[in-house]
């Protein structure tokens, strides 16, 4: 059976679609509880950002028992689709904040747009806020809204996209704030990261200069990449990169002790570009050549 799927390709159909007069042709808040759409799956050619207010199941959006539960956000790029199920999403209590790329030409929030990595996130890692944190969101859209009923001039463009700017800015320290609250949480799916990179290493395949991305990793663990980049950032201040380093140097200095593993076996297998790489990295972090490191460790042993 095919699917059905609504595109919506301007904000003012939006606002057609959900019985909204047009304000302004580039951006729209609407209030959910007033919206009437019945659709398996809705495509919008903007960005959104879905406010569902009010405590919602633990299985959607990635809500689990150590998470607020009084309303979740949903963040959508332009072309980017959110499917219908019976939850029947548009019906719920909430608002919509619908507002086009073109209004951010030639605007600070359009320069870093993407710099808010959770419009990058997947559904289930929505950000659930608290009743202070929902009250602080709904404050910046009723500012939105009430821009947008002031008649268009020369100022609306900057002050609106300064709004939503702000609003964004608000959703970043509350993504951080769910961070922590998920931080017990979070420590299994580093300890995952660990084991996964511990295969990858004995796997072979840095032999061929393939590194571990982070669309890797996420892939096996089932998160969107920008996601797990964040997450992994918050909890060890480092990206993929800088991360798999430190776990490459932590093998290195175990393959330096076993039976005849020369500091080149060694740059060979860990996917260096070669020996002399490998020994400016390693003494750089460590302080000492692998050479003199080997020696050490097998005559600390020896006595």
């Amino acid at each position: 059976m095919k699917e059905n799927i609504l595109n919506i390709e301007t904000v003012h159909e939006c606002n057609c679609c959900l019985g909204y007069r047009t304000l302004h042709p580039l951006v729209s808040v609407i209030d959910l509880s007033k919206a009437n759409l019945e659709q398996c799956t809705i495509k919008f050619d903007f960005y959104t950002i879905i406010m569902l207010e009010g405590d919602t199941e633990e299985f959607l959006y990635g809500r689990k028992y150590y998470d607020y539960s009084n309303a979740s956000l949903l963040f959508l790029t332009p072309g980017e689709s959110i499917k219908i199920d019976h939850s029947e999403l548009l019906r719920r209590k909430g608002w919509l904040l619908a507002f086009h790329p073109d209004l951010l030409c030639r605007t600070s929030l359009g320069m870093h747009i993407g710099d808010y990595t959770f419009f990058f996130y997947k559904p289930d890692e929505a950000l659930h806020l608290s009743l202070r944190e929902k009250s602080k969101i709904t404050d910046c859209l009723h500012n939105i809204g009430d821009e947008l009923e002031h008649a268009i001039d020369c100022h609306s463009k900057t002050l609106i996209s300064r709004h939503i700017e702000l609003l964004l800015d608000y959703c970043t320290r509350f993504y951080e704030r769910q961070f922590i609250t998920r931080c017990e949480a979070n420590k299994p799916i580093i300890r995952q990261t660990n084991i996964l990179l511990d295969e990858y290493i004995q796997s072979g395949k840095l032999k061929k200069g393939f590194l571990p991305s982070a669309e890797y990793c996420a892939d096996k663990l089932h998160l969107s990449p920008r996601y797990f980049s964040d997450l992994l950032y918050f909890e060890t201040g480092q990206d993929i990169y800088e991360y798999f380093q430190f776990k490459r140097l932590e093998a290195s200095k175990t393959m330096l002790l076993e039976q005849g593993c020369t500091a080149a076996a060694v740059a060979e297998k860990l996917g260096y570009s070669n020996v002399q790489q490998f020994c400016h990295i390693f003494k750089k972090i460590t302080g000492i050549a692998p050479g003199d490191y080997r020696l050490i460790c097998l005559n600390a042993c020896a006595n």
